[in-house]
C-alpha cells in the first residue's frame, strides 16, 4: 500500500470516475485504473463497484476512505511545512509570552523577527501564563512560552529553561536563614498578580506547599504588578517574592534583600502548543528564536535560567 495508490483512491472516490482523477492528478487514466487494481490486489477486495457511469465506493471501500484520506492530508501538511520552512514570505505568527518575558530574553524577540522575516505579520500576546494557556487552548494565539503549573490537559508541553523564586524583604532577620514555607505563611505579604491569585504558576506552586503543610496563604497586600510590589515591600509593607532573573536586572529598590526558600523553589518555563494543530511556519519559527534567546540570556554575564531543552528538543516539539 503506497501514498500514491492511496492518493488515486481518494481522489477516484471523490471525483467518481478515474477519468476525472486521472485528469486531476496528471496521470493517465490507465495508471490510474492501475494504482487501484493494485490496491485492490493488496487488500484482497474490490474498493469500487465498475460498470456505471459513476464509480460506487463499495463497503470495503468506505472502511477505507477515512483512514487514506488522513494519510493524504498528512503527507500534504508535511509537505507544505517543509516547504514553508524555506520561504517564510508570508503568512502571521501568533504567540504568548509570559508577563515577565523581558528578564529572560535579552534579544528583542520582536525586532530580530521582524530584520529576518519583514513580509511576516506578528501578534506577540504577554500577559500571566494562566491566561496565554487558555488563549493557545482555545486556539487564538497558537503556542506560546509560559511558567509551570499549568491546565495542559489539551496541550502539548515542553520545559524549556528554569530560574529560582527567591523570597524578597526589608527584614534582615527574615534573611538569615532559607525560609520554610511556614516562615512564609506566617509572615506579611506583598503578593502580585492578584487578578490570577488562584491561576497564576508561582502562587500555585505555593499554595500547593502551604496546604502540604495544613496552612493558609493570607497576603496582606496584593496587587497586579511585580514593580509595585517591590515599591511596597521597601517601605515596609511586608514581604514578596521574586525571580533570580529580575534580580540581576537590578530591579530591587534600596535596602530589599533576597533568600532562597529551605526547600528551592523554581519558576520553570515551557512552551505550549495544542495536540491537534499544526503550528504554521511562522509561529514555528518564533518558538526557535525563543528558545535562541533564552540561550542567549543563559550565556550572558546575567544570565540566570538554566535552559533544560535542547535543539532537538525544540524539534520534536514542533513536529
Amino acid at each position: 500500500m503506497t501514498l500514491v495508490q492511496l492518493l488515486a483512491f481518494v481522489t477516484a472516490a471523490r471525483l467518481g470516475t478515474f477519468s476525472a482523477a486521472a485528469q486531476e492528478l496528471g496521470l493517465s487514466q490507465p495508471a490510474v485504473s492501475d494504482l487501484i487494481r493494485r490496491l485492490e490486489r493488496e487488500l484482497g477486495t474490490a474498493l469500487f463497484e465498475r460498470g456505471g457511469r459513476a464509480l460506487v465506493v463499495t463497503p470495503a471501500g468506505d472502511e477505507l476512505l477515512p483512514w487514506a484520506s488522513q494519510a493524504v492530508q498528512a503527507a500534504e501538511d508535511g509537505r507544505r511545512a517543509v516547504r514553508a520552512l524555506h520561504d517564510l514570505t508570508g503568512g502571521k505568527a501568533t504567540f504568548g509570552l509570559l508577563r515577565n518575558v523581558h528578564y529572560y530574553l535579552r534579544a528583542d524577540l520582536a525586532a530580530n523577527f521582524r530584520r529576518q522575516y519583514p513580509q511576516v505579520r506578528m501578534r506577540l500576546v504577554g500577559q500571566n501564563s494562566a491566561e496565554t494557556t487558555a488563549a493557545v487552548a482555545r486556539g487564538s494565539i497558537e503556542a506560546g512560552l509560559v511558567t509551570l503549573p499549568v491546565d495542559t490537559e489539551e496541550l502539548r508541553v515542553l520545559p524549556v529553561a528554569r530560574d529560582e523564586v527567591l523570597y524578597a524583604s526589608t527584614d534582615e532577620s527574615a534573611l538569615a536563614t532559607p525560609r520554610t514555607i511556614e516562615e512564609f505563611c506566617s509572615a506579611p505579604l506583598v503578593l502580585y498578580d492578584a487578578h490570577h491569585s488562584n491561576t497564576d504558576p508561582a502562587r500555585r506552586q505555593l499554595n500547593d506547599r502551604a496546604q502540604l503543610a495544613g496552612l493558609r496563604i493570607e497576603p496582606s497586600i496584593e496587587v497586579e504588578y511585580l514593580d509595585m510590589a517591590l515599591d511596597l515591600v521597601a517601605q515596609g509593607f511586608g514581604d514578596t517574592i521574586v525571580c533570580r532573573a529580575a534580580v540581576t536586572r537590578e530591579v530591587l529598590p534600596r535596602g530589599i534583600g533576597i533568600v532562597s526558600f529551605a526547600e528551592p523553589m523554581y519558576d520553570t518555563l515551557a512552551f505550549v502548543r495544542r495536540n491537534d494543530r499544526t503550528l504554521s511556519s511562522a509561529t514555528a519559527e518564533m518558538v526557535r528564536l525563543s528558545h535562541e534567546a533564552l540561550l542567549e540570556h543563559q550565556d550572558s554575564p546575567a544570565g540566570t535560567a538554566e535552559v533544560i531543552a535542547s535543539g532537538r528538543d525544540i524539534i520534536g516539539f514542533l513536529r
